[in-house]
């Protein structure tokens, strides 16, 4: 419950500029599925320690795990 409430405050401080609803939306996303994130967060810093630039790496890993993220926006 603490670590929810911590992720939530997190975000939000992230998400600065983006519209109130839009925040909300991807903040009920990502606490709904906190592994998956943690996992695709992993991913992404292994592929920028062996070399690749944040964008290529972050497009990489977000292909990898489409289907997953494609079913969790779907709902």
């Amino acid at each position: 419950m603490f670590k929810t409430f911590l992720l939530k405050k997190m975000l939000k401080s992230q998400l600065k500029g983006i519209p109130e609803n839009e925040q909300n939306r991807i903040i009920e996303v990502v606490t709904a599925n906190p592994e998956l994130f943690e996992t695709i967060g992993k991913d992404i810093q292994e592929k920028i320690k062996g070399g690749m630039s944040q964008q290529e790496a972050t497009m990489r890993v977000m292909q990898k795990h489409q289907a997953e993220l494609q079913k969790i926006l779907a709902k």
